[in-house]
C-alpha cells in the first residue's frame, strides 16, 4: 500500500485502463491529429470523471476539476480543462476511438471473469440479448427522431448472463428494430442465446441452427405449425408439452426449414402460460425454461447502469457527443468490473462505485477505502423484484 502513497484514487482506479490499447484507438482514427491542448486521453479521463461523480453538465465538470487543480496532473490531465475544449471535443472527435476502446475493455473483462460460474452449471457460454431506449428531448436531438413526438437512442447489448459483463454493444437510433442487431452478431457455437419476442425471425434464427448455436425465445400465438413427436413431461413442474414441430406457414416453412422443440410451460408464481421455442433437442424442458428466467438478467444490466452512470441525460446534443458518452459510460462500469476483480472481489460494483464517488480526490490507497465501507445496497424482498418473464 505504501506504493500509493499521495496518488489519488482516481489516479489509481486509471492505473487499470490499458493505455497502450487506448493510443492505438486513438491513432487508428487520428484523433489527436494537430490537438496539443486536449487530448483524447484528457476528454475520457474528464468523461470518467463526470460518470464517477454524477456531474450535471459540462459547467459542472469543469467547476470541479478546476476546484481540484493541484491534484489534477497527478491524476492524468494533461491538457486545458474548460467546457468549450470538451465540447467541441465530444463534437468533432470520432466515436470510434471510444467504440473501439469499449470493446478492449470488453475483451479484457471477459478475460478476468471467464471462470465465474452459472447457477445451471452449464457448460456452455449463455448470453442475454435485449435493447433499452434512451429518451431524447424532440427539440435538442432532431436527428433521433422516431416517432411523432418523440427521440431516442438504443443501446443493444448482448450480455454474457454468468458474468454480467456485455460481449456486444451497439448504440442505434430508436428506430432500428431489435432484430436487425442478430445480423451484426458473430455466433459462437454451442452457445444459447436468450431472446425475447422482438427478435422473432425465423430467417434469422435459422442462422443459429446453421452455426450450431442454441436459441431460446418465445413463440407468437398466431404461429402455425404440425406436430412431429411429443415427450412425457413432470406435470407438478408446471410443464404441460414438450414437442418436437415442423412449421407449415407457407412463409415460415421455407424460412425455418429444421425441426423446432416448443415447450409449454406454466409459470408457477404469476400463473402465465409460456411457450419457448428452441432448436435444442437436448436439455431438459424445465431447464430451457429456467434458462429463459436468466434473460432478466440484461433487463437488470441496464437497470443498473441507468441508476448509477449518467446515460439520461447528455453533455452534447450531436449524434457524435451521444456515442461518446454512451461508450465512456460504459467504459466505467467495464473499468470498475475490472477493479473489483483485482481489488475486492466480494464487494458489489454498487458499493465500490459509491465509495469511488466520495473518495475520488483522497490520497489514499484504492484498497483501502474499499475495505472499510459496509456495502449500503438494501435488501430487496421477492415481491418488488422484476417479474420472472415479460408479457411481449
Amino acid at each position: 500500500m505504501a506504493m500509493n502513497a499521495g496518488r489519488t484514487v482516481f489516479a489509481q482506479l486509471m492505473d487499470f485502463l490499458p493505455l497502450r490499447e487506448f493510443r492505438r484507438c486513438v491513432e487508428r482514427y487520428e484523433g489527436d491529429y494537430k490537438v496539443h491542448h486536449f487530448t483524447c486521453l484528457d476528454q475520457f479521463l474528464c468523461l470518467a470523471f463526470a460518470q464517477l461523480t454524477q456531474r450535471e453538465s459540462l459547467r459542472d465538470i469543469e467547476s470541479c476539476l478546476r476546484a481540484q487543480g493541484t491534484k489534477l496532473y497527478h491524476m492524468g490531465f494533461r491538457g486545458d480543462i474548460s467546457r468549450s475544449n470538451l465540447a467541441h471535443a465530444n463534437e468533432q472527435r470520432d466515436c470510434r476511438i471510444f467504440a473501439d476502446f469499449g470493446r478492449a475493455l470488453i475483451a479484457i473483462a471477459r478475460d478476468l471473469y471467464r471462470d465465474e460460474s452459472f447457477s445451471l452449471e452449464l457448460a456452455e457460454t449463455v448470453y442475454a440479448m435485449d435493447s433499452t431506449t434512451i429518451d431524447l428531448c424532440l427539440a435538442l436531438f432532431p436527428w433521433a427522431q422516431f416517432r411523432r413526438h418523440k427521440s431516442a437512442v438504443k443501446v443493444h447489448t448482448l450480455l454474457d448472463v454468468a458474468t454480467s459483463i456485455p460481449a456486444s454493444v451497439y448504440v442505434t437510433g430508436a428506430q432500428v428494430a431489435d432484430v436487425n442487431l442478430l445480423d451484426r452478431l458473430r455466433l459462437e457455437p454451442g452457445a444459447f442465446y436468450l431472446m425475447d419476442r422482438g427478435y422473432y425471425d425465423f430467417a434469422r434464427l435459422y442462422l443459429f441452427t446453421q452455426a450450431c448455436a442454441y436459441f431460446i425465445t418465445r413463440a407468437k400465438r398466431d404461429i402455425r405449425f404440425r406436430l412431429r413427436s411429443h415427450r412425457l413431461v413432470e406435470r407438478a413442474t408446471g410443464l404441460r408439452c414438450d414437442q418436437t414441430i415442423r412449421l407449415i406457414g407457407p412463409k415460415t416453412s421455407h424460412r425455418y426449414p429444421a425441426p423446432l422443440r416448443r415447450i409449454h410451460y406454466i409459470d408457477p408464481d404469476q400463473h402465465r402460460d409460456l411457450v419457448f421455442l428452441t432448436n435444442n433437442f437436448l436439455l431438459d424442458p424445465l431447464t430451457i425454461a429456467e434458462l429463459y428466467r436468466a434473460r432478466w438478467q440484461v433487463e437488470l444490466f441496464f437497470r443498473w447502469i441507468k441508476q448509477h452512470l449518467h446515460i439520461k441525460a447528455f453533455y452534447g446534443t450531436s449524434p457524435n457527443a451521444v456515442h461518446i458518452q454512451v461508450w465512456v459510460a460504459l467504459s466505467v462500469y467495464l473499468l470498475v468490473a475490472i477493479a473489483k476483480k483485482h481489488l475486492a472481489p466480494q464487494a458489489s460494483l454498487y458499493k465500490i462505485l459509491q465509495v469511488l464517488s466520495i473518495t475520488i480526490f483522497e490520497k489514499a490507497p484504492i484498497l483501502q477505502a474499499f475495505s472499510h465501507v459496509p456495502d449500503p445496497m438494501p435488501y430487496t424482498p421477492p415481491a418488488t423484484q422484476l417479474q420472472m418473464f415479460d408479457l411481449r
